[in-house]
């Protein structure tokens, strides 16, 4: 975060939450709530705001940088701060105590996949996945329940994607922090006060398309938008990494085929797997355990199933083993052994692989 935002009387009353690197998450609940998150757990702060006036500053001090504007015509936004953190805002009638800010704090700790590792996000053996699959030009998929670390995992794997490479990427808010020397930003524009203006995610996908990427970034698939990021990739258009929302890998399967049948055209569901299975290689699934923390649980490779269908193959899978003394999660993850279909794409781009990299067993 910029001093200039800081120094701003409006920020006053959270300065000292923006400026602890313990805190990851702020959510205001009107006047007399703050919580924060601590080690992936919600915590109460000892603090309340004097008046609704207050809050309403602090809120008008927040979306100055972005240019954007909360009112009773429109009652919620989302934005990003100078710094990449992610703000949402909701206001009555909506929000009916009051309004309500959420700040997701952009992660500077975490920069490298050693850092997962060493947080115990994933295991070495999974980093050296993905750090093929980016070079072997995979199509994956990060998916997961809000704030699991999807566009965290995302942000530190593209830093493996060569310098050589044209980016583009999509976001309905942009967030994505690419240390890349060519990347090309797009961001949805929400409607006018008098309804006019939008442009959507899909919008911007059939755009990128003629901007010569040669890898496509999608900050969040929400909609009927999946058709055109299948249908890019589908197109040629390798090395795409997209985010969703999803509980497991399956349920991510189930949520891109409702998001293709929402757009009303007359597609069979076996063509739908069809080009489900034939875009995406890897689904990077991600959970929050029951101690706060965040793990990979999931690497799943995507494939063609029998009778048109979508197979799932998890490649590397976590396991609850038990809670110890502290209430801290303990578990191991495992690597089925199986030969994974994208291998041939791998050997294309003469990708090699690390020795023992899919040997069976506990990592």
């Amino acid at each position: 975060m910029t001093p200039s935002l800081f120094d701003q009387p409006g920020i006053a009353p959270i300065r000292h939450l923006l400026l602890d690197s313990e805190v990851t998450e702020l959510m205001i609940n009107g006047t007399d709530q703050v919580y924060v998150e601590r080690g992936g757990k919600f915590v109460l702060e000892p603090m309340k705001f004097t008046s609704t006036r207050q809050l309403e500053f602090l809120i008008e001090s927040l979306l100055r940088p972005s240019n954007r504007a909360v009112d009773t015509a429109n009652p919620y936004v989302d934005f990003r701060l100078p710094d990449g953190s992610r703000v949402n805002v909701i206001i009555p009638p909506l929000s009916i105590d009051g309004p309500a800010i959420t700040i997701r704090k952009f992660t500077k700790t975490l920069a490298t996949m050693a850092d997962l590792i060493k947080i115990g996000t994933l295991s070495e053996r999974m980093a050296r996945l993905m750090y093929v699959a980016i070079l072997g030009r995979l199509n994956i998929l990060f998916c997961g329940a809000t704030g699991t670390g999807k566009t965290t995992t995302l942000n530190i794997l593209s830093r493996y994607i060569p310098d050589s490479e044209r980016i583009i990427t999509i976001e309905d808010t942009a967030e994505l922090d690419l240390q890349k020397p060519h990347v090309v930003r797009l961001e949805c524009r929400p409607p006018t006060v008098e309804g006019t203006g939008k442009v959507a995610l899909g919008d911007l996908l059939r755009n990128a398309l003629r901007m010569r990427p040669t890898r496509i970034i999608v900050g969040e698939v929400r909609g009927d938008e999946a058709i055109e990021m299948l249908g890019a990739i589908s197109s040629g258009h390798e090395g795409c990494l997209a985010v969703l929302h999803a509980s497991s890998p399956r349920d991510a399967i189930s949520r891109l085929e409702m998001m293709v049948m929402s757009r009303g055209l007359m597609i069979p569901l076996w063509a739908v797997h069809q080009q489900i299975a034939g875009a995406l290689d890897l689904i990077v699934q991600h959970e929050f355990l029951p101690d706060g923390s965040r793990k990979i649980t999931h690497i799943s490779e995507v494939t063609h199933g029998p009778e048109n269908s979508v197979e799932l193959r998890h490649l590397f899978e976590h396991h609850f083993d038990s809670v110890d003394d502290t209430g801290k999660v303990v578990g191991h993850w495992t690597c089925s052994g199986l030969e994974p279909d994208f291998l041939v794409k791998l050997d294309k781009r003469n990708v090699e692989l690390p020795k023992g990299l899919f040997k069976p067993g506990a990592d």
